[in-house]
């Protein structure tokens, strides 16, 4: 996929915005997530967030640990936890690469969007494999960040 800033697109539902600031990403690859129906209910009100959430490889499967899905409200009783583990679809090849990959020093499995395929029907998950950045990287980051929106700026004023 292409490399860069990406934007929430229509059909998104969360997008964790923080991690191109925090990551490298190397790879990135859609997955199916498993869910119940209060929080299918939930994502389609579009309240998840994945601030703080991260892919782990466990027996041999991939699983999507620390993303808030807020209970559905009209539920009352029949809810699901918000912050449960909740394991993700992939195939046995990807997840046998991902492991190798994840073994080496400093890569990790980052979710980086949330959002309902072109079906619509389902939900999918967007993780990307990814690297730490350091300081220095950051600060990189925000410097390119600052110059590009300068040179729109004198783009904009220029057409005045």
């Amino acid at each position: 996929m292409a490399k860069g800033k990406r934007k929430a697109a229509p059909g998104d539902v969360a997008s964790n915005r923080q991690a191109g600031y925090r990551y490298q990403f190397l790879e990135r690859f859609e997955c199916g997530i498993v869910l119940t129906g209060t929080e299918v209910k939930s994502l389609r009100e579009g309240k998840a967030q994945l601030k703080d959430s991260y892919a782990a490889i466990r027996d041999g499967e991939v699983w999507l640990i620390g993303t808030y899905i807020p209970p559905y409200g009209p539920a009352s009783r029949e809810n699901h936890e918000p912050e449960r583990p909740r394991k993700l679809l992939l195939h046995r090849s990807e997840i046998e690469r991902l492991t190798g990959k994840t073994r080496e020093r400093g890569l990790t499995l980052v979710p980086t969007r949330i959002y309902f395929g072109p079906d619509s029907a389902r939900a999918k998950v967007e993780i990307a494999l990814a690297r730490g950045k350091d300081v220095h990287d950051k600060r990189e980051t925000i410097r390119k960040r600052e110059v590009a929106r300068e040179v729109q700026r004198e783009l904009r004023d220029a057409r005045r």
